[in-house]
């Protein structure tokens, strides 16, 4: 009894490493542009208020039952609130569902270190976009780069 519960609890196994489905080298024009300019190899994302910065969205097919995970480096600079990667997936005839990395939440001043949130799709979850996004609840400086979206299967 005690193994099926662990069973039902635990979260799925991949079946091998992560594979990339696309990679931003700050290159790239954002979505919302407003608040983001080029900066140290990506971007600097410069609020004054709460709000959800569109960094980029990805058409994709043929993804279920897998982890998805959004990688980032970010650094900050005098974030008063918190600041967090977020990963929207659009699953048609189902609506759009979030993964927010609240866990490791920027506030204040940080130097640059690896970020991720991650989302995981059951058989027959199939997205057919992704959004990336960087969520800052507050005001502050945040740079963001080495963005990159990528998929685990599972066994």
């Amino acid at each position: 009894m005690l193994k099926w519960i662990k069973n039902i609890l635990s979260s799925p196994k991949p079946a091998g490493p992560p594979k990339v489905i696309k990679r931003f080298d700050g290159s790239e024009k954002t979505i919302t542009q407003e608040v983001v300019v080029s900066s140290e190899g990506g971007w600097l994302v410069d609020v004054g208020e709460s709000q959800s910065i569109s960094l980029f969205e990805i058409e994709i097919s043929d993804i279920e039952n897998c982890m998805l995970t959004y990688r980032a480096d970010l650094k900050s600079k005098e974030v008063h609130g918190q600041s967090f990667l977020e990963m929207w997936c659009r699953i048609p005839g189902r609506g759009e569902f979030f993964s927010k990395g609240l866990q490791k939440a920027l506030k204040g001043t940080n130097d640059w270190a690896s970020y991720e949130v991650s989302f995981y799709l059951k058989r027959g979850q199939q997205p057919d976009l992704i959004k990336l996004n960087l969520a800052v609840e507050g005001r502050g400086k945040v740079w963001i780069k080495n963005i990159e979206l990528s998929y685990s299967p599972f066994e």
